[in-house]
Formats: structure tokens, sequence, C-alpha cells
């Protein structure tokens, strides 16, 4: 099988030939069809966090594909099934995180991509019980994107407690950006979107964004005052001036959630204005099977539009380039063979 594979640090990914894998007991194995280019792959790539994965390894946790193989015990998947695997590749199943819905924090768990093998490759395994059925009428191609960056931005709508009528910031309208826009809609909210693009501006008010936001002419908090500031910012642009701009326009009682994961990032908070106005900051790591499953549904209803830009597995290197210029609308998506 094809695979993009990470054989050092900061090395391009190099595409290879890899064995046939068999699953193991309670796994599967998925042919892929599409896998999505996160920016967390190419931290991983580049080894930018302080847990760092184990090169050689193929990065990609947003893979899509069908079942091929059944492992041992696997008897609610079959075969021929389209599933995607998720950034949360499994998860022990018993801890107090677990057991009380926040299986993302739980501390036993493997990371698809960078705990163990991702779906940047033809092939790839899955845990079973993480990998989530995708509704008929999904396409691969939608469900990747939506298999992390829209989990993530759906699950930190939900961390932030988004009511209707309330005032939403979506700092960074990109691959994860462009879906918050949507997700905080139909959560009824008045939605500011901040960027320093005019393509991601344009692309944010098509969305339904009320409010556009020019990073680069405008002082976010200043703007986000001017209408009463938001009761929740989500913070998506992997920069740190954007998580201090997007604290600065919180109303009293108002929640910066932090999403993004700038290499080495440090946000600087004025203490006393924290204190003073009662406002939060809070982390909020990808979504949880539930959260998943709920992200697909809305998108079998036709309540969200996931805009990419499908390129083969061979341009994964100009791929992260492109990315890491700020040149990509919102999301690629690798085609590994799916016939389209």
């Amino acid at each position: 099988m094809k695979a993009a594979v990470v054989r050092a640090f900061g090395e391009p990914l190099v595409i290879e030939e890899r064995p046939d894998i068999e699953p193991g007991p309670g796994q599967v194995r998925v042919r892929v069809e599409a896998s999505g280019l996160c920016h967390t792959d190419i931290h991983a790539a580049r080894g930018d966090w302080p847990v760092k994965p184990d090169p050689p390894f193929v990065p990609g946790h947003e893979g899509v594909g069908l079942v091929e193989a059944l492992g041992v015990g696997v008897t609610h998947l079959s075969v021929g099934q389209r599933v995607a695997v998720p950034w949360l590749g499994k998860a022990c199943g018993r801890c107090e995180h677990c057991l009380s819905g926040w299986e993302t924090l739980c501390e036993q768990q493997v990371n698809t991509g960078y705990g163990c093998d991702g779906g940047h490759a033809e092939k790839m395994l899955a845990w079973a019980d993480f990998a989530q059925p995708v509704p008929d009428g999904v396409s691969p191609f939608d469900a990747a994107p939506l298999t992390c960056a829209g989990v993530t931005t759906y699950k930190a709508l939900k961390v932030a407690d988004v009511k209707p009528a309330q005032l939403v910031a979506v700092s960074g309208v990109g691959g994860l950006g462009h879906l918050a826009v949507q997700y905080a809609k139909i959560a009824g909210a008045t939605v500011a979107a901040i960027d320093v693009t005019d393509e991601k501006l344009r692309l944010a008010a098509e969305l339904g964004a009320d409010i556009v936001i020019d990073a680069r002419k405008e002082n976010v908090g200043e703007v986000l005052k001017r209408h009463g500031g938001a009761h929740a910012a989500i913070a998506l642009a992997v920069n740190d001036a954007a998580f201090e701009a997007a604290n600065s326009g919180l109303r009293r009682g108002g929640k910066l959630v932090m999403v993004a994961l700038p290499a080495h990032g440090t946000v600087r908070l004025p203490i006393f204005d924290t204190v003073l106005n009662g406002t939060s900051v809070i982390g909020s790591i990808v979504g949880t099977r539930q959260d998943l499953a709920e992200v697909f549904r809305l998108h079998a209803a036709g309540r969200t539009r996931v805009v990419s830009e499908i390129r083969p597995l061979e341009s994964v290197n100009e791929s992260i380039d492109a990315v890491l210029r700020g040149e990509v609308e919102a999301r690629i998506v690798f085609d590994l063979g799916s016939g389209r």
C-alpha cells in the first residue's frame, strides 16, 4: 500500500510502499478513500509539541474509507461499511473521564496519526469501537474534514454553552473556522468572523457571518465591544496574538475557548480584567464519538457545507507548504483511490 511517511521531524514526507496490515483483535482494516490535511498533521511532522510522535509514522486523523477486514471480536461493523477514523483512536473506557462522557481527556488514549499510523495512506487500522459510521449521503470528501475540523469546532461551541442571540466570535476562518461559523449560526448566535485574508472573510460572510473583522486593519477587541462584547470567542487562529485579541473583545462573563495549538504558544492574560469581568479561559480538545455522530447527522440533513480542495496524496509536501503560506481557503483533502 502507498503511504505518506514522516521519516524525520522537519523533513519532507516520503511517499513509499508498505506491506498490507492485518487487524488485531477489536480492530478493522480500512481502505481509505479520503484523508483531510489538518494543521495538527503539520505539527506532528515537525515535532512541534512537547509530546512527540515516534518516526517513522503515517500522519492523518481525518481518514474516511470502507471497512475491508474485521479483527477478532468485531461484530458491530461490517465489510464494505464506510467509517471515519478520528483523532481519538481509542480510549481506555474505564477511567473517570471516559465514564463521565469526557473520553477525550482519557490519559490512556491513543491518537490517530500521532500515537499510531494514520490516514495518509491507502489502508489503515482502526479500533472498531472508535471508527465512526458515516451516514448514507455524506461523501468521504465531506466526511473527512468533519471528522476533525467539524467535531472540534462543534465541541468548542458546546463547551462555550452558546445560546441563541448571543454574540460568538470565530477567530480564524479556515478549515475549522468555516465550520465554526456554521455551527454557531445553527445554535442561533450572532457571529463575528475574524481573519486576515480577504478570501476567508468573504467565505465567512457567504456562510452566514453577521460581522466580519479584518484583523489587519481593525482592532478586534474594540469592534467586538462596539457590538456589546462576545459571549464566547472560539480561538482557531494558530497565532498567539490572535488569542489575546479575541480575549480583549469578551463581554463580562464571556468565555475564551482555546482550540488552536501554536507551537510553544503562550498567552498573556490581564489578571485584573479577568477577575473583575468574570471572564473564563477554557481549553477544548476535539470531540467525543457522540459529538461526531451529531456532526454527521447535521451534515446529512443539509445543515452544513464543507469547503475543501481535493488533491492527490503525492502532493502532500506542496499541500503542507500551501497551508503554511495561508493559501488554502479551508481544507485540503487527499483522494486515495476513491474512483472519483
